[in-house]
């Protein structure tokens, strides 16, 4: 049982929590933030996200130096709009527009052209090259 003061911000605090327990917005995005594995090569970090219901051409992943940046949408489910069958009338629903969003800082700086990413069966792997440290060098004096 809760026990509530009642006082002069009663009706502020009713509109608060009607809020809370409304139903979601239509068109609402919910933004999830996606499980992550991190392991190690010698050559390479590999990156497992799950992403379920995700098309691959609906995930966009960003490189800039250690900085990796997931981003990925997936879209509501929606009725077919073939006029041969009736048209539906939700009953309940659960799923709605989805963003999925994930960045992480790497220990060091990865090579964009020779990293490589797969999507299978709802998860992500990326598989990213570390930038191989350039050797000494020298320059010589004209």
């Amino acid at each position: 049982m809760f026990v509530i003061p009642v006082s002069r911000h009663s009706a502020e605090f009713t509109r608060q929590i009607e809020r809370l327990l409304a139903k979601p917005e239509r068109d609402a995005v919910a933004l999830r933030t996606p499980p992550l594995d991190v392991s190690e090569t010698d050559q390479a970090y590999i990156l497992q996200l799950d992403l379920p219901g995700i098309a691959k051409d609906a995930v966009k992943i960003t490189i800039e130096g250690r900085r990796i940046s997931i981003d990925a949408v997936q879209a509501a489910a929606t009725a077919p709009q073939d006029a041969s069958v009736p048209a539906e009338r939700p009953l309940h629903r659960e799923r709605s527009l989805t963003r999925f969003s994930r960045s992480v800082v790497l220990p060091t700086e990865v090579s964009q052209s020779d990293s490589k990413a797969t999507l299978e069966n709802g998860v992500l792997t990326l598989t990213l090259v570390k930038r191989q440290p350039v050797g000494a060098s020298h320059l010589t004096v004209n």
